[in-house]
């Protein structure tokens, strides 16, 4: 018998089998709201394109996964997300899915870039939304339970089309909140925040979802500061 004893290696996560892996990606830097010039409006979302530190940021996305085993590219309805995607889809050849039910949370009276304004001059439907979590607090807009619903029902209805599978879904700030904070089992306030062109990466199965990675920029820039294209 052998003196040496067994040797039990640490392992590495590795998805279940049927499970889909969801690759999000926050779209790149839209164009600034000028005030009395609201953004053309899509089924009432305001529908900016991407600015050109945005189309930098999308180049960016393209590059870091263009090596990864993507096998479908999703976007929403709106412009910025499908101008983020085109970098990757045109690294893949794969062609650009619209799901829109990842479209960015509906803003009521703040749609059309107005809530910008509303946020910036401190408007006291936007003070208590962040008071309070919750996005109905704005005149109009969906509610956290709402829009947790949709956006979770979407990818939930993705990963069902792509068992075993890899996939990019470009979507927007408020989903990944949405979808990191159904996954966390907290309020999607607390999962706010991701940086333009950011990438987080969920496991999705029957049984439940696992977080693998949120916020993902260094492929964009410094933490602290978003990079300029270059010259």
């Amino acid at each position: 018998m052998s003196d040496t004893p067994k040797s039990y290696p640490q392992t590495f996560f590795e998805p279940p089998p049927g499970a889909c892996q969801i690759v999000l990606v926050r779209h790149g830097q839209s164009a600034p709201y000028l005030e009395g010039q609201p953004f053309t409006l899509v089924d009432g979302h305001g529908d900016p394109p991407l600015s050109p530190l945005g189309l930098y940021q999308a180049d960016c996305v393209g590059e870091r996964l263009k090596d990864e085993p993507i096998s479908a590219i999703y976007a929403s309805t709106l412009t910025r997300t499908q101008q983020t995607a085109a970098p990757l889809a045109a690294h893949t050849g794969l062609e650009v899915r619209i799901e829109p039910d990842v479209r960015e949370v509906y803003l009521g009276v703040g749609e059309g870039g107005t809530f910008r304004k509303m946020s910036a001059e401190g408007h006291p439907q936007a003070l208590a939304m962040r008071a309070n979590l919750e996005w109905g607090e704005i005149e109009g807009a969906e509610t956290n339970a709402i829009f947790e619903a949709r956006t979770v029902g979407a990818i939930q209805k993705i990963a069902a089309a792509h068992p075993d599978e890899m996939v990019a879904v470009f979507c927007h700030g408020g989903v990944i909140g949405a979808l990191l904070g159904h996954a966390f089992r907290i309020n999607m306030f607390r999962t706010m925040g991701s940086r333009n062109g950011a990438i987080s990466h969920l496991v999705v199965t029957d049984e439940g979802w696992v977080v693998r990675s949120f916020n993902d920029a260094a492929h964009t820039g410094p933490l602290t500061a978003d990079t300029p294209p270059p010259d």
